[in-house]
């Protein structure tokens, strides 16, 4: 049974979100202390986060930092702010999916399942245990690392599902439609600067291990990543 943390100040909206996760056989704690949510989620070790933006102390921006630097579970944003910046902040600073309210619980609901199939369901079967190795650069898809010799960095969920549709298509170009399709269920939020970002993103792990230039933009078409770094590294 998958458990699912709600960090949420509003007690209404927590408690009706409780009420429709257990319909669906999911276990739910709530934050109690907004002082102690580290150590909250630690201890509770969940699959998933329901996570509000603004929050007392720290907002949720911070907060999903935290999680991100000792998990890797799926964490939702579902915040009433609906801003283009709001989204790209979430999903930049960790976030695997923004919600805004006020939402349709039938489509939050199918969100959740969605994540949770993505990360350890039929959808996650097909990507653990699995590696992809292109040029000595090698992806390890469970475990979300990048490497190349002995150099080694971490991923996020959504640079290493970027990175995995790039290798898969080495020296192909890969649309940013696919790209988006690949990453997101829904993307009515979406805008081309959130895929900008994660690119981003993607390119400095890469630089990190010495490969500049990795992911070539195409103009107009998408991206592809570099087929000849192993000339240059």
């Amino acid at each position: 049974m998958f458990k699912i943390f709600i960090v949420e100040d509003d007690e209404n909206l927590v408690n009706l979100l409780k009420e429709h996760l257990h319909k669906f056989g999911y276990m739910t704690q709530s934050v109690n202390d907004f002082e102690t949510v580290r150590s909250q989620f630690e201890q509770y070790d969940p699959q998933l986060v329901l996570l509000d933006v603004n929050l007392p102390k720290y907002d949720g921006y911070y907060w999903c930092r935290q999680f991100r630097s000792i998990s890797t579970c799926p964490i939702v944003f579902i915040s009433a702010r609906d801003g283009k910046m709001d989204q790209v902040m979430a999903l930049e600073n960790g976030a695997d999916d923004y919600i805004t309210k006020p939402f349709d619980y039938e489509i939050a609901m199918a969100k959740i399942k969605s994540q949770l199939r993505r990360a350890y369901g039929s959808y996650a079967a097909a990507n653990n245990e699995r590696t992809l190795t292109i040029d000595g650069l090698t992806l390890d898809v469970e475990r979300l690392t990048l490497s190349i010799g002995s150099s080694q960095t971490d991923l996020s969920h959504t640079e290493a599902k970027i990175l995995d549709e790039l290798m898969q298509r080495s020296g192909q170009v890969v649309s940013r439609d696919r790209l988006l399709e690949k990453i997101w269920d829904d993307q009515a939020f979406v805008d081309d600067n959130t895929l900008n970002v994660y690119v981003t993103r993607v390119r400095k792990k890469l630089a990190q291990l010495g490969i500049e230039e990795g992911v070539q933009t195409i103009r107009g078409r998408g991206y592809r990543l570099h087929p000849n770094w192993s000339e240059e590294t």
